[in-house]
């Protein structure tokens, strides 16, 4: 029986494929998003990653795409076409989310923004902030309507840290993680300190600047791979949703589905 749901959520670094019966997340798994890889190299791979986690492309009845890198999203949705034996959703303009987008030009709104502002809602039932810690730190904001007013984009925490190595001869290259003190009595721990707590300070000073915008405190969550080493150390940050992005992708699937 084809009761599964194969979510992909296609991101700069790297892309989360997950496995849904339901409303529940059976498995997932991470590959890199590799711009030069071909439709017949990545339907070999998702397939050998599928029977993996015990799972038989034939069992997955559906497919819903959220991709931020248009040279990937016909590659996947090939995949899917390929593997699966059916096209996938690919959410874009044109898609129904259930959630109005409220910025000047909602078509330049990245996907995976809007899917992660809808989990967030339906989770909290309330005006929101969702802090996405990826290759760009995102900060999206819904309101008590259930509406995407916008948000803010930094680089991210790894694009940071790249550019201080690359720019600055005499410092090296050192792992995000966090030092024994903010007063760092080596290089590498002054970096680190830097990196991490001067990117909570961003975080808690940003979030702080959107709840006075919105004129009430709100939940924040965030997710992403460095979610967990930010939140530990932030004032705003509520919880870790380390799937939000994959439950959005459900949720706009079950949504158009609806329709």
């Amino acid at each position: 029986m084809k009761d599964l749901l194969l979510t992909i959520d296609i991101g700069n670094t790297n892309t989360v494929l997950g496995v849904y019966r339901g409303t529940e997340l059976l498995d997932h798994f991470r590959l890199e998003s590799r711009r030069g890889v071909t439709a017949d190299e990545m339907v070999v791979l998702v397939d050998l990653l599928l029977q993996h986690k015990g799972f038989l492309a034939r069992d997955l009845g559906a497919a819903v795409i959220g991709s931020v890198v248009p040279q990937l999203t016909p590659v996947f949705a090939e995949v899917c076409q390929r593997a699966l034996g059916h096209a996938a959703l690919v959410v874009g303009p044109g898609t129904r989310t259930g959630m109005p987008i409220l910025t000047d030009n909602p078509k330049e709104v990245g996907a995976d923004r809007i899917v992660n502002a809808i989990a967030a809602f339906e989770r909290y039932k309330r005006a929101c902030i969702v802090v996405d810690f990826g290759t760009a730190t995102t900060f999206d904001v819904v309101n008590a309507k259930g509406q995407y007013l916008g948000g803010v984009i930094t680089p991210g925490i790894g694009i940071s840290a790249d550019a201080l190595f690359s720019r600055a001869a005499k410092l090296p290259r050192v792992e995000i993680a966090r030092p024994a003190s903010v007063i760092g009595k080596t290089t590498v721990q002054a970096i680190q300190a830097g990196l991490v707590y001067g990117y909570v300070g961003l975080v808690d000073g940003l979030c702080r600047r959107l709840c006075d915008t919105l004129g009430e405190q709100v939940p924040v969550c965030a997710t992403g791979g460095l979610a967990p080493l930010i939140a530990s150390e932030s004032e705003s940050i509520g919880e870790v949703l380390e799937f939000l992005t994959l439950d959005g992708l459900r949720m706009v699937w079950e949504r158009s589905r609806d329709v």
